[in-house]
């Protein structure tokens, strides 16, 4: 009984020695999710855009998709880091994994993985709780959005990622993983890569009924849709502008805008 005891004992002890307590979280998302989960405060250091909740805005930068300053990282003296496999650059990554330092790769691809990230980092920091509750509000609610959308009418949409140059997305990007729920049909779902530059004549020959565009913050040169009369969404003035953050960091946030995105488009049905 006592040697039964001892071992649930060294156990539990090396269960807690091993939470991570120093987390370096290398994007915007991946603080997102810690702090979904209960794991905010673990935080010693992140990149660049990573701006919530408000309390994100006060952890200390150390580099961008661009980069990271390794020696400013180590400075830290992380016992986790946190890295977007997608997002951040490939060296980097290469060269937290021969410093030693204990790596966890996110690397979302469905929506289904936000809960998966979730769950995953709620285990390496000791808040599996807290992670399971929030993995299993997210998947209700997702589960929830599609239902109710799954037998809506399609409607023709191009979805502007930015203006100069005009680039949309297409398969294999995160964007179009969140669009067949709302039942939007991309209309350059078929482009030869996931982010193409597309070109003005492109966007009236596939005659989108609705534009879906995201604030370009420092972009002087936003598009003025106006001049094309000719594309049905400009004709019937069905051009909307959303969050891109509500969207594009794969958090349990982006269920704020999946509802969004699908209530635009209710609207957009109602004109046609």
């Amino acid at each position: 009984m006592r040697w039964c005891c001892l071992v649930l004992l060294m156990f539990s002890v090396s269960a807690v020695a091993d939470v991570a307590k120093r987390i370096v979280a290398l994007s915007p998302h991946t603080v997102e999710l810690l702090y979904a989960i209960g794991a905010g405060d673990a935080i010693v250091a992140t990149t660049d855009f990573a701006d919530y909740p408000e309390a994100a805005k006060q952890i200390p930068r150390i580099g961008g998709n661009y980069g990271i300053q390794l020696d400013k990282l180590l400075a830290y003296a992380p016992d986790l880091v946190v890295v977007w496999g997608d997002g951040n650059q490939a060296q980097d990554i290469a060269k937290i994994r021969q410093l030693g330092l204990k790596l966890y790769v996110s690397e979302p691809h469905t929506l289904q993985d936000v809960a998966k990230d979730l769950r995953q980092l709620g285990k390496l920091t000791g808040h599996e709780v807290q992670a399971e509750q929030a993995a299993a509000a997210y998947t209700k609610q997702l589960q929830t959005i599609q239902q109710q959308n799954a037998s809506k009418t399609p409607i023709k949409v191009f979805y502007q990622l930015w203006s100069n140059p005009l680039m949309t997305v297409a398969k294999g990007s995160w964007m179009q993983q969140l669009l067949p729920v709302c039942r939007a049909d991309n209309v350059f779902v078929d482009a030869a890569n996931a982010y193409p530059q597309v070109s003005l004549e492109a966007v009236l020959l596939r005659q989108p009924q609705v534009i879906i565009r995201t604030a370009e913050t420092g972009n002087a040169q936003a598009l003025n849709w106006q001049q094309w009369p000719e594309i049905p969404a400009v004709k019937k003035q069905q051009i909307y502008t959303i969050d891109a953050d509500l969207l594009q960091r794969p958090t349990p946030r982006l269920l704020q805008g999946l509802a969004q995105l699908c209530q635009i488009l209710d609207q957009a049905r109602e004109r046609h």
